[in-house]
């Protein structure tokens, strides 16, 4: 395994970590007396296999059910100084609230520190607010910090770049150590994230790169061709890690052998990595133009107004980009997914579909933007024809 230096934290990486969200008996949390055998069993077999392959990093959350419960009785058979521990506690506008879910989540784990802390889910201002404001969330977790109950603090963002820049620019209570970032191959609007956390010497793990990346694990025929000689989430898994700012990718493991794939991809020599990268990359491109006009499916992206600047709050920049990425590279049933929760699950997909379109009040709109009405309704509709 290698390892890469967590920013300021200065803790020693792996690049790939074991997300636990895909492991866990139930998203229901539940007594230990409950859960299945069979269920503990497994999840014992994969951090047996991540820890005994390097894999040190293993990350959890309060709100993933029984996972802290199940991973806590595992945990208790390892020295604590074989791994790093991360888990997440949403934000509340009673920081007091946060402090009392996290104890609680620290005895659920049997622990008696985590390494990395994260405020779960700055996806909007009113997040953010109780995560930064004075005396909120982040200054309980610096509070936390002095006691010894968590090396290093960081946050989860599902939501829009400038609410994560904001973020990440935030230096108040001492700013964040550490940010878990949506961004892959297919999503790349949050590299002004990456770039000011750099400039922030951040810690940067990308969460869910396969999951939320396309759902690779069951990847389309014509995705799998289009990224030979790897598979797509192998090239998936290069790409992010061919970003400099990138420390750690996670692995959502289900099964032992679900690591096997990516361990692959890190085997290859590193300039041998990057060059079939770019092939690949070059290949992408071609399919996509040809099927949208545009080498990148976002292409668009940052010329629409966003959500809530569009009458009905239709997310023009979700749908047609959901759109092109079922046309380019039969992400078909990605894209029917995400598109189905878009108004449903808003902190993670805000707006509204494009099934209830004012086309005289969306066209003013698209025309102060500079855009063609002609050229972007019928594209609309034919989205919600395909996704909805």
């Amino acid at each position: 395994m290698r390892y890469r230096r967590f920013g300021k934290t200065g803790l020693q990486m792996p690049q790939l970590s074991l997300g636990l969200m895909r492991s866990m008996h139930s998203w229901q949390d539940m007594p230990l007396a409950e859960i299945p055998a069979a269920s503990d069993q497994r999840l014992a077999a994969i951090v047996e296999r991540a820890l005994g392959l390097g894999i040190t990093h293993l990350e959890t959350a309060r709100g993933y059910g029984c996972s802290e419960h199940q991973l806590g009785r595992i945990l208790a058979d390892y020295r604590r100084d074989r791994y790093l521990l991360q888990t997440k506690i949403a934000p509340h506008a009673d920081p007091e609230r946060f402090t009392a879910e996290f104890h609680d989540s620290l005895a659920r784990l049997g622990a008696a520190y985590v390494d990395l802390l994260a405020i779960h889910g700055i996806n909007d201002h009113r997040s953010w607010w109780e995560a930064c404001r004075p005396g909120g969330c982040l200054a309980a977790a610096r509070r936390l910090q002095a006691a010894g109950k968590a090396r290093c603090i960081g946050f989860s963002g599902h939501g829009d770049t400038d609410v994560l820049l904001a973020a990440v620019r935030h230096r108040g209570d001492g700013g964040f150590d550490y940010i878990n970032l949506h961004w892959y191959y297919i999503f790349q609007q949050h590299r002004p994230v990456l770039e000011a956390a750099a400039e922030a010497e951040m810690g940067v793990f990308v969460i869910s790169p396969s999951d939320k990346g396309g759902m690779l694990q069951q990847p389309p025929d014509r995705l799998r061709e289009l990224c030979r000689p790897l598979h797509p989430m192998q090239f998936n898994d290069l790409f992010c890690l061919g970003r400099p700012e990138i420390h750690t990718i996670s692995v959502g493991a289900a099964r032992p052998e679900d690591f096997d794939l990516h361990l692959q991809a890190l085997a290859m020599p590193e300039a041998e990595a990057a060059a079939t990268v770019a092939t690949i990359d070059r290949r992408l491109g071609e399919a996509m133009r040809a099927a949208t006009g545009h080498r990148r499916p976002d292409a668009l992206w940052d010329r629409l107004p966003p959500w809530d600047r569009v009458p009905g709050h239709v997310n023009l920049r979700l749908i047609l980009w959901l759109a092109n990425l079922a046309r380019g590279w039969d992400l078909l049933a990605y894209a029917r997914g995400r598109y189905r929760k878009i108004g449903i699950e808003v902190p993670w997909v805000p707006g509204a579909p494009a099934d209830r379109i004012d086309d005289a009040a969306l066209g003013r709109c698209l025309e102060k933007h500079g855009l063609d009405p002609a050229a972007i309704l019928p594209r609309l509709r034919e989205a919600h024809r395909l996704l909805g």
